[in-house]
């Protein structure tokens, strides 16, 4: 079994894995996209040679993209979702908050809450269908969205590299790897739900 697994980090099937795993959990929050970047990204230092699958650009490429794709995939859901939709919201204060905040912020010009969303557990969900049952502009929120995909794939993918150098391409260091991104993750959801001071 552990063979297997190592043999599939060890292809370019991880890209797709990866690709997939990253677009889906903007729909299932529970998927570990960050843990199976960060372990693709540790099996890369591993490997050494810049010629061996995954390759760092690549991987972080293919979660960036996947993230702007799952995120642009949730906005156009909600977009287009009508009136059931809007009672789901509704009825639920955090995504009721999220679109207000959210909207607020991007009216002000500034999307760091997409941002800060990308690493915040389900925040990435939030956002996205927010901004979509809101029909926020896509010229207001994708362009943060990408953002936020490159900097949370290069974060995770970091974690991965620079664990494996400094602790080792053992468990170790990709349990420390993971820890620091749940760590971010826990950061993120706490300036998430804190109240916006009045201006």
């Amino acid at each position: 079994m552990l063979e297997q697994v190592g043999s599939l980090f060890g292809s370019p099937w991880i890209y797709a894995v990866v690709a997939l795993s990253v677009l889906l959990d903007v729909f299932l929050p529970v998927l570990p996209s960050g843990v199976l970047v960060i372990t693709a990204a540790t099996a890369a230092a591993a490997a050494g040679s810049a010629a061996d699958v995954p390759d760092i650009l690549a991987l972080i490429l293919c979660a960036a993209t996947a993230s702007v794709l799952g995120d642009l995939a949730a906005y156009r859901l909600a977009w287009r979702g009508g009136d059931r939709l809007d009672r789901a919201i509704s009825r639920s204060r955090r995504l009721t908050t999220a679109q207000e905040r959210l909207g607020t912020a991007l009216a002000r010009g500034g999307g760091a809450l997409v941002v800060l969303a990308r690493f915040a557990p389900a925040g990435r969900s939030v956002v996205s269908l927010g901004a979509g049952a809101a029909h926020r502009r896509a010229r207001d929120f994708l362009p943060w969205s990408a953002l936020a995909g490159l900097t949370w794939a290069t974060y995770s993918v970091a974690l991965g590299w620079f664990g494996a150098h400094w602790l080792g391409a053992s468990w170790l260091g990709t349990v420390v790897s993971v820890g620091a991104l749940f760590g971010a993750g826990a950061g993120a959801a706490y300036l998430m739900r804190r109240e916006p001071r009045p201006s």
